[in-house]
């Protein structure tokens, strides 16, 4: 089972989606001003990646999805990459980059699966 590690930074909070082996999967999309907001966002992502369409910006003519939905898309290095939109349009989680696209499928199949469930880890430093 995934988790959800909220960490305090010199200017708020950040988060990162942890597989059951520790392995990071997706970070928050933003820097957040408190805990609590952090938190919210860790639930959004809860509540938006099971039901998320995918977008395969890689492929020619590709189909456009309704939000929510994870966008696999090209990274200025080359690397594939996702992100996570909510139903409202804003980008909520991103991904490190990937070699391959059925790498990074697998990792929009890994925060799928992780988030069902996922505890919220709090800093021990608030």
């Amino acid at each position: 089972m995934g988790k959800f590690v909220v960490k305090k930074t010199n200017t708020g909070f950040t988060w990162s989606l942890k597989a059951g082996n520790g392995e990071v999967i997706a970070i928050g999309g933003e820097v957040f001003t408190t805990l609590s907001s952090a938190k919210n966002g860790c639930a959004s992502v809860a509540k938006n990646a099971p039901a998320a369409n995918i977008e395969d910006q890689t492929a020619e003519g590709f189909e456009a999805q309704k939000c929510p939905k994870f966008e696999i898309y090209t990274d200025k290095k080359g690397e594939t990459r996702f992100r996570l939109k909510a139903t409202n349009g804003q980008v909520i989680a991103t991904s490190e980059g990937y070699t391959t696209k059925a790498a990074c499928k697998n990792g929009i199949e890994s925060v799928k699966k992780n988030v069902v469930e996922a505890p919220v880890i709090e800093p021990e430093d608030k």
